[in-house]
């Protein structure tokens, strides 16, 4: 049950704020946003941030969609997850990598679901969701399987994103739909 009561799913106020969420779903809204609307100006920054984040930089979609279920499953994020596992797959990953991921403690260099690059994203996501700060030798590592520093720099962003999202699902008890 969620902190706070989800907006109507036939609300329409602030119109431009809420056509434009709708635009960005595909006409209908999430949880999320029906939280979100409580707080129009938060909504419209969230929806424009988080849009630019999901559609607008380089990073290959896969290694994004690897790092933000890799987020999800540390912030125990169910929603986040749900929410990002059909797009892992969408993007090239597999069920047999979702598996591993709920297995993460258990993940080494070796594991034959991922490829060197896509441990170097994980590894990342864990040290920054866990402990904010990155050893040199795992940011050596994932730098050194990207093609230039802006990835290096949008992968970053996107793990520390998702875990702004994973908090604010699992402190509000957004459920999924």
């Amino acid at each position: 049950m969620p902190v706070v009561p989800y907006k109507p799913l036939d609300i329409q106020d602030p119109q431009e704020l809420v056509s434009s969420i709708r635009a960005r779903r595909g006409g209908t809204l999430l949880n999320l946003d029906r939280i979100l609307l409580h707080s129009p100006a938060f909504a419209a920054g969230w929806n424009s941030f988080l849009g630019a984040v999901r559609n607008s930089l380089i990073i290959p979609a896969k290694l994004r969609e690897l790092a933000i279920c890799t987020v999800a499953i540390i912030n125990d994020a169910e929603y986040e997850f749900i929410q990002h596992a059909p797009e892992l797959i969408k993007a090239g990953g597999s069920e047999a990598q979702l598996a591993a991921l709920k297995r993460l403690d258990d993940l080494s260099p070796e594991s034959s679901e991922f490829d060197h690059q896509e441990f170097a994203v994980i590894k990342l996501s864990q040290e920054m969701t866990r402990s904010v700060k990155v050893n040199d030798k795992t940011m050596q590592a994932v730098k050194s399987t990207l093609d230039n520093d802006q990835q290096l720099m949008e992968l970053i962003g996107v793990i520390a994103t998702y875990n702004m999202v994973s908090r604010y699902l699992v402190a509000l008890g957004i459920e999924p739909e």
